[in-house]
Order: C-alpha cells, then structure tokens, then sequence
C-alpha cells in the first residue's frame, strides 16, 4: 500500500501534538506513562506552599503538590499526587514543613504503620503543619535577643556615664597620662638598651659565672653521691651510741660514782685537795725564804739555821 504525503504530514502532525502534551504534562510532573494516585488533604494554612512543592516520605521525593484551591469554608485544599508503591494508611499524617532556610516548602507525609488500612486514590488524609525552620530560630533567639538588649542598654549607661566623666579637664588629663606614659615607656626602652650593652660587655664575665656555677653543680652532685654511698645509718647509730655512753657517764659523774664523780660529790677529798694545795704553797715560800735548809752548800762549815714553822701554818 502506497503512503501519500497528505497521510504522512497526518501523522507528523499527530505525533507533534501528542509529544506537545506528553512534554507540557512532564513539566508541570505529571508523567502519562506512570500510574500516580491522588490524595487531598485540608489546612487552615498552607504557610506560603506552592503547586509543584514536592512530596516526601523519610526523605525520600515521592510526589508533588498537584494544585491548591480555596473552599467556600476559608480552608485550603492541596491536592497530592503520589507514585509510589508503598502502601500509605488512611490515618497518615501530611505535615508542611521547611525543607531548608531557602528551599522553600514541602509536604512530608508521615505513616502510621499501625494501621493496616491503605488509603485508595482519591482519599483525603489528617494535615498538620510544623513549625518552620525561622519559627523555631526566633524562638530561641528570643532570650539571647532579650539578653542583648539588656546589654546595649548597659554598654549606652557606660557610654553615657564615660561621656560625663570625659569632660575637658579629663580628656586633658588623659592626654597627659598618655603622654607620660609613652615617656615612661621611652625611658624603659633606653634602659632596655643600656642593659643589652651592659650584657655585650660582661659577655665573657657572665660565661666564666655561669661556668663557675656549672663547677660547684658539678661538685656538689659528686657530694651528694658520696653522701648517699656513705653508711649515714651506721655512723648514726654509732653517733647515738657513743652519747649514750656519755649520757651514762654524766649520770655517773652527777651521781658521785667513779673518780670524776667523787672529786664532783665528795667533800672530804675536796677538803684534803684543798689542804694539800696549801701545805704545798706554804712549803713553796719556806724553799723560796730558806733555800738553804734545803740545799746544804757549805764552804766554812756554817751551821743552818734551825727550821722555824710560818705563823699561819696548818696544825695536821
């Protein structure tokens, strides 16, 4: 069978019109070759969601809002059309919400998997509307933003306060604090300067101290090493020892006991010591008056004058 133009251009033309509503319906997302289910769901408020807005589930894109109208009531009506397989039940929950800070809103339908009944095509599910990502934000900002203004007000007291303090005389006295302080610290800086010369030139002085310093370390870490091998316990308790002896002994002493004790306690022997010492003495000037009665060196055969006791001698 032969094909005439007339029947060519027919089906061009047909073809055109049916990829024209194929391509016009795929852009509003509408796809004619998938099978999509409708579900209406009414709001009070839709808080700014537009046709198009997409459809979630956990996250994941499962729709779109088809369209919005408006009910004789006020209410709104979103009308959703959902490809998918999952089985969403009647008592589901569409909430509006914010997907992000500019994206705009969308609905996230949220199951309720309890419950066995699936919703058909055509039903109506419960609406709900989150709080948007800016409500919550202001919400919280609302106590930092109470604090803040409290604190301008603070910081506008203190700037008011200062304005009143600042008159001309303080600022002139602050001119003048500032300028002595940059003399001080000019004056510090020279000072700086003079020490870092003073180091420069005791450079080699500083050296032989600190290796002076070093020697002594040295030689006191090798005093340290011969105390520690040194048996301090043993000399300690020797030391101990040896006064407890001594101890003893001062008790002997105090005591009387033995010759240091009896010379300290016994008042006889003091008396004869005391005795002795002055015979002696007396003895002493009898040889220093009469050296001859005790050295006989005679060349005439003179006699010695008899012995004459002294006056103050001691009757035994």
């Amino acid at each position: 069978m032969k094909i005439t133009r007339e029947i060519k251009t027919a089906i061009l033309v047909i073809t055109s019109i049916l990829l024209f509503i194929w391509g016009y319906s795929f852009l509003k997302g509408k796809d004619l070759f998938n099978k999509y289910k409708t579900f209406y769901v009414e709001y009070a408020n839709v808080e700014g969601l537009a046709p198009s807005a997409p459809v979630t589930i956990n996250g994941l894109n499962i729709g779109i809002v088809k369209t919005i109208s408006i009910k004789e009531n006020g209410t709104l009506l979103a009308e959703l059309q959902i490809n998918t397989e999952f089985p969403i039940s009647k008592s589901s929950v569409a909430t509006i919400y914010d997907a992000s800070l500019i994206g705009g809103k969308q609905v996230a339908i949220h199951p309720n998997f309890e419950d066995k009944n699936v919703a058909e095509s055509g039903d109506y599910l419960k609406g709900d509307i989150d709080a948007g990502l800016m409500a919550s934000l202001g919400d919280k900002m609302s106590p930092v933003m109470v604090k803040v203004e409290k604190l301008m007000a603070s910081a506008d007291k203190l700037i008011t306060s200062f304005n009143n303090v600042m008159d001309e005389k303080g600022q002139a006295d602050l001119k003048k604090t500032l300028s002595e302080l940059s003399a001080t610290m000019e004056q510090f800086h020279k000072v700086a300067a003079n020490a870092n010369g003073i180091l420069d030139e005791n450079k080699g002085q500083l050296k032989n101290v600190v290796s002076n310093f070093n020697k002594v370390s040295d030689n006191f870490v090798k005093i340290s090493d011969s105390l520690n091998k040194a048996d301090l316990g043993k000399t300690v308790k020797n030391l101990n020892s040896t006064l407890s002896k001594v101890d003893g002994l001062m008790k002997d002493m105090e005591a009387g006991k033995g010759t240091m004790g009896k010379l300290m306690k016994d008042e006889a022997l003091y008396k004869n010591l005391s005795q002795t010492s002055k015979e002696l003495e007396l003895l002493l000037e009898d040889v220093r008056l009469n050296p001859t009665r005790y050295v006989n060196v005679s060349l005439f055969g003179k006699k010695n004058k008899p012995y004459v006791a002294p006056k103050d001698s001691i009757t035994k």
